[in-house]
């Protein structure tokens, strides 16, 4: 039997229309969650993402302002445009879309934001407070798939979990979130990476696999076992001659096959992605309210 389809798209959609009721009521009382972009560089992918962000920003009622520099700009150049967003009281969220042109400049910018506004929860703060089972800003791709997970009914208590791929942006994070003591934690991960001998062996023991390594195929049929969860991270781009761009997006699924063995899994495109950006909204709209209650600026 075909696994049920997660539908990323459809569960934003339904988070978007309750952020865009949210905002609404901030704003009868004066309350404008502000996103401020930084995008350096001309990168078609990260000008795509932005673009993305940008109109989901104006479809929920936020305020967004884009400053784009360009690929020469100095590290110094860019900290000055996160300061001015960090004193900049209309702006509740910053992000800075990566990778940037010099990868060696994203540690510095990151910890240049404050905190507070760090939308993105990439900052150390975030990483820690997160890590203790605070309160912090999640990064958006691991909440995404909580937020997956949890509108589609899907239990994580006392689930074994497998996460392939051990990333600071997604499989870290997810590794605190679905074993920490919380309603969508309270299970038994195993993180799986390059270095991980038999992974396949891991996998198969899962009830949830989740799939972030940023490979085709790094996930196949034999690796899964009947009725387990699969959820795909992964966004790769493969040559294919029937589209007019000249290729097509797949995930780290092999989507054919394990749809054919799993219970449930998202798609890609329109499973992950869509949540993504999704929760960026969401955290935007929590900052001001933060912003708000505490009287910050």
């Amino acid at each position: 039997m075909a696994a049920r389809i997660l539908d990323g798209k459809a569960i934003s959609q339904e988070i978007r229309d309750e952020l865009k009721v949210k905002v609404s009521a901030l704003r009868k009382k004066g309350i404008i969650p502000g996103l401020g972009v930084l995008l350096v560089g001309d990168d078609p992918a990260s000008r795509s993402y932005v673009t993305a962000k940008e109109r989901a920003c104006q479809e929920t009622g936020i305020f967004s302002r884009e400053i784009h520099l360009p690929e020469t700009a100095t590290q110094q150049e860019i900290l000055d445009v996160v300061k001015m967003f960090n004193d900049t009281p209309e702006i509740n969220g910053i992000l800075v879309q990566l990778p940037l042109p010099d990868s060696k400049m994203e540690r510095s910018v990151i910890e240049a934001i404050r905190p507070d506004k760090d939308v993105d929860g990439f900052h150390p703060v975030n990483v820690g407070l997160a890590a203790l089972g605070l309160p912090a800003y999640i990064p958006c791709t691991p909440r995404g798939v909580q937020e997956i997970l949890k509108r589609s009914g899907i239990k994580t208590d006392g689930a074994r979990v497998a996460i392939v791929g051990r990333s600071n942006i997604v499989g870290r994070p997810l590794m605190g979130l679905l074993s920490s003591k919380s309603e969508m934690g309270n299970a038994t991960v195993t993180l799986c990476h390059t270095h991980t001998k038999n992974i396949g062996e891991v996998t198969k023991q899962a009830d949830i696999i989740i799939a972030a390594a940023g490979r085709p195929d790094t996930i196949t049929a034999d690796m899964v076992k009947e009725g387990a969860v699969v959820i795909d991270v992964g966004v790769n781009r493969i040559k294919d001659a029937t589209k007019k761009s000249g290729f097509r997006l797949v995930g780290d699924v092999d989507f054919s096959a394990v749809s054919q063995k799993a219970a449930a899994i998202t798609p890609v495109p329109g499973g992950v992605g869509p949540m993504t950006i999704t929760m960026l909204l969401s955290n935007t709209v929590d900052a001001a309210e933060l912003h708000h209650n505490a009287g910050m600026k």
